[in-house]
């Protein structure tokens, strides 16, 4: 287990499915996937001891591509884990990876990578993540 403000690269979350999460044939619908991974991605930053939608003025973390891969569905009152790993970083930009897993069983694979963006004067350019974020987040080991 890291440190108090040594960087992260990975978190689990452990979550359960909804009934609101389901679809008329009783499974997770699948665009749900993709907040669970920004659940897990929120919780990664707060583990850092940030906060993606907290962050300094005139910055911004678009997303600029994400996909899912569905393996097996999930259902009503199941539980799963929710893992997401950062494996790449560059200057501008931060890759994640997600797997869910209900047990050893994997539900669904996907990615998601963001960009820092200024957001000064309503404008949306990609500059260099701040070093002060930058440092709390490394790439997951083996990536």
């Amino acid at each position: 287990m890291a440190t108090a403000g040594s960087p992260r690269s990975e978190y689990t979350l452990r979550r359960r499915v909804h009934f609101y999460e389901t679809d008329a044939a009783g499974i997770v619908h699948f665009s749900n996937f993709f907040r669970y991974m920004e659940e897990a991605e929120h919780a990664l930053w707060r583990e850092a001891g940030l906060s993606i939608t907290k962050r300094k003025a005139g910055i911004g973390f678009p997303r600029i591509a994400t996909s899912f891969e569905y393996h097996r569905p999930l259902r009503v009152e199941d539980e799963f884990d929710v893992c997401i790993k950062v494996v790449g970083k560059s200057e501008k930009t931060m890759r994640y990876q997600c797997v869910l897993t209900k047990g050893d069983e994997t539900i669904a694979t996907g990615s998601l990578t963001i960009v820092c963006v200024s957001t000064v004067d309503g404008q949306m350019k990609a500059i260099p993540i701040p070093p002060d974020i930058a440092s709390r987040f490394t790439v997951a080991a083996g990536q």
